[in-house]
């Protein structure tokens, strides 16, 4: 790749990241800033996610960890640090795992449809996020970096992580593959038309 294009290329990735960062300010006003509706839907992970698909994994992990801290300075949700620094991890894990898994996945399937490359990413990266982000706060309480009214037993990781965010990932499942799909015919993918991320 010559120098001209490379430096188009980071330009196109710096571009896209700083949108899919202003995204992340706000579609969480969707929610009207209702902290359980907002976990409800996770509105903050969708630009994560998408920008990993999109983007590649170094975009996509700095827009997953910017996203929530920044959020937090800005508009004090998520709060800082009990909320915000989890989040932290688990939306970065959101950016950096689609943008590993679906170029693995793209060779793996070798489809003209990108629909089951997307989806395989998708859903691994939703449940890896998911983990670190419990693992994380796991950690950040341990060392007392963050604090907890009540004890973080596995009952109350998975029911935060997994069984209060399922209509969220159910949403995420079929809103996101489409305006990767879409995106990807207007030709705006910087994935898969063999540029490495």
């Amino acid at each position: 790749m010559s120098t001209t294009n490379n430096k188009s290329l980071q330009i196109r990735r710096l571009t896209y990241s700083a949108v899919f960062l202003a995204l992340a300010m706000v579609l969480p006003f969707l929610t009207g800033q209702i902290q359980t509706i907002g976990q409800l839907i996770s509105p903050l992970h969708i630009p994560a996610l998408i920008c990993g698909l999109v983007c590649g994994w170094p975009c996509g992990l700095a827009v997953g960890v910017l996203s929530p801290l920044l959020r937090a300075l800005l508009f004090g949700m998520p709060p800082f640090p009990n909320a915000a620094l989890p989040m932290a991890f688990e939306c970065g894990a959101y950016g950096l795992l689609t943008g590993l898994l679906y170029p693995i996945f793209l060779r793996v399937y070798r489809k003209e449809s990108h629909l089951p490359a997307i989806l395989t990413a998708l859903i691994l990266a939703m449940l890896g996020g998911r983990i670190v982000g419990g693992a994380a706060k796991a950690a950040l309480l341990a060392f007392g970096i963050i604090g907890s009214q009540s004890p973080y037993t596995f009952a109350v990781f998975f029911a935060s992580y997994f069984t209060s965010t399922a209509p969220g990932a159910a949403i995420h499942i079929v809103l996101i593959p489409a305006i990767v799909l879409a995106l990807e015919r207007a030709k705006l993918s910087l994935v898969v038309k063999g540029d490495k991320a």
